[in-house]
């Protein structure tokens, strides 16, 4: 699943707008007075003001072989990595032949940074703010994850890559996963953060709008 454009939203869009330009490096697209927008590889990530925001749990895909040099690039920044039950910063997700690191952004949205390396995408290259090559996850905390899952399936059909409809399911494939999860049950990995049912909306394989925990194509 390709993921073209996210839009997420923001109670701090002048802060968040200068944490992704300027701390992480991204290159920007567009900056007006109710939004700021950027190129991560292959998707747009675009945060609109609104006055009332929660966090969200977003992925951006990295090159299969540099986890090493994005932990080294976010602690260049002074960037706090979150840790697991473990204390651990690089987490290994073996099911998935995968490594991940996690941050906040200034709003506390659980940022992911994932090498998969089923995929062949390795370079020698220095890593930079231009190396994420596309959003790859966005949560989707619900009440029922079996009517999420199957109102995505209404729109084009999906697959479960991960899990099940009663507690965590990742739908979708590599380059592109609905993570759904019973925000009831379920907090956010790795740091137990609650679940909020942020609004969003996407485009690309799915044109949807997130909003009070229902899926609505668009």
């Amino acid at each position: 699943m390709k993921i073209k454009q996210l839009i997420l939203y923001t109670a701090q869009l002048e802060e968040q707008t200068a944490f992704y330009k300027k701390t992480l490096g991204i290159p920007m697209l567009e900056e007006s007075f109710n939004h700021s927008s950027f190129q991560i590889g292959s998707t747009v990530l675009s945060f609109y003001f609104r006055e009332i925001s929660t966090p969200y749990h977003f992925a951006f895909n990295i090159p299969c072989n540099q986890e090493k040099e994005a932990m080294a690039w976010l602690k260049q920044k002074g960037i706090e990595l979150l840790r697991n039950d473990e204390h651990e910063e690089m987490i290994d997700f073996k099911d998935w032949n995968a490594k991940s690191m996690y941050f906040y952004d200034l709003d506390k949205n659980i940022v992911e940074l994932i090498a998969r390396k089923n995929q062949p995408t390795q370079t020698n290259a220095i890593f930079r703010g231009q190396s994420l090559l596309c959003i790859s996850e966005i949560g989707v905390p619900v009440d029922k994850i079996e009517k999420a899952y199957n109102d995505l399936n209404q729109i084009k059909r999906l697959n479960i890559y991960d899990g099940s409809l009663e507690l965590f399911c990742a739908a979708g494939d590599e380059d592109g996963l609905f993570i759904i999860i019973d925000k009831a049950k379920k907090k956010w990995f790795p740091t137990d953060d609650i679940a909020h049912s942020s609004y969003f909306r996407m485009e690309g394989e799915y044109n949807i709008e997130f909003a009070n925990g229902k899926i609505k194509k668009i």
